[in-house]
């Protein structure tokens, strides 16, 4: 088949990598977003699909507007059987209807729970034990089409967003491909989504949805650490000994039994290589950690320079 792939992260740059490896279907063209400005130097960066497509010396089309008539034309003039779309912005119906084979999506969750730009976090932040990918046909609500394949994985207890979403991009490598085989022979088995009010979302994650409450339990708030590592990362605030607000980023946890009786908020610390914060019940032990603008640091290292804040309070 001839195809044009869709996306922008890693993830999509991994599946799109795929699908030229296996040397089956065409890729005749990959839609990417825009460059932009980004970092401290804000230098202009290209998308992970950007730079994958560059590569296999592909052609591609970074358009603004997904509605804009040159675009729009340009797809058509393309002739693909079928769009490919991985972790890319929604589409009007006025792209998805283009290709006679329709347009699919892989999405890393096993739909319809977790629809939404973030599935991989909020399936660990949630404590679920299980997860995977869909692969469906797109349709004018997000995340909502006729499912084509459906695979599944464990989460480990101690697996964060960055290891689930390594295994979840190798696990989207086969299931794309077994989807477009089924597609090129022309006979798809298809199952309508069974929505209901308790399906479980994964919105867009901000900054300060990142914030840790320390009050609830630890085990709560390790889902959560973990949930969020490395990227964006759970952060906690306190006041330094000048007084100044301190932001720290914390990677990698571990959760132990409260002393009994302890505040939550607290540091706990031996100003070695032990450092943790009390919650509603029990304690998140602090692995890795990183104070704004400084490197990640391990907790002996951190603590070299950080002496003297057991028993403060985080602000």
């Amino acid at each position: 088949m001839r195809i044009v792939f869709m996306g922008t992260p890693e993830f999509a740059a991994g599946i799109l990598e795929a699908v030229i490896n296996e040397g089956q279907h065409e890729v005749c063209a990959v839609v990417t977003m825009p460059d932009k400005a980004a970092g401290r130097g804000m230098k202009i960066q290209k998308s992970a699909v950007k730079q994958c497509a560059e590569k296999y010396q592909l052609p591609l089309l970074q358009p603004e507007k997904l509605r804009e008539e040159q675009f729009l034309a340009t797809l058509k003039a393309i002739h693909a059987d079928l769009f490919l779309v991985v972790a890319f912005r929604m589409l009007p119906e006025v792209v998805w209807q283009i290709p006679p084979k329709g347009t699919i999506n892989l999405h890393a969750s096993l739909l319809p729970d977790y629809r939404g730009a973030a599935p991989i976090n909020w399936a660990i932040i949630n404590g679920e034990k299980q997860t995977g990918v869909t692969t469906f046909f797109i349709n004018e609500k997000i995340d909502q089409g006729k499912i084509i394949l459906r695979r599944s994985l464990p989460i480990g207890e101690e697996e964060t967003a960055g290891e689930l979403h390594d295994s979840l991009l190798e696990l989207g490598k086969t299931t794309v491909l077994d989807t477009l085989h089924l597609i090129a022979k022309g006979n798809v088995p298809t199952l309508e989504q069974a929505l209901t009010i308790n399906d479980k979302s994964a919105p867009k994650i901000f900054k300060e949805d990142c914030r840790i409450n320390w009050h609830q339990p630890a085990e709560k708030v390790h889902d959560f650490i973990r949930g969020l590592s490395p990227y964006p990362a759970a952060f906690t605030t306190y006041t330094d000994r000048k007084g100044q607000e301190v932001m720290m980023k914390i990677f990698a946890s571990a959760v132990e039994p409260a002393e009994g009786g302890e505040e939550a908020g607290i540091f706990v610390t031996d100003d070695k290589n032990y450092l943790a914060i009390t919650c509603q019940s029990g304690r998140i032990c602090i692995k890795e950690l990183q104070i704004f603008g400084k490197k990640r640091l391990k907790i002996s290292e951190f603590l070299l320079g950080n002496k003297g804040l057991n028993g403060r309070k985080l602000s």
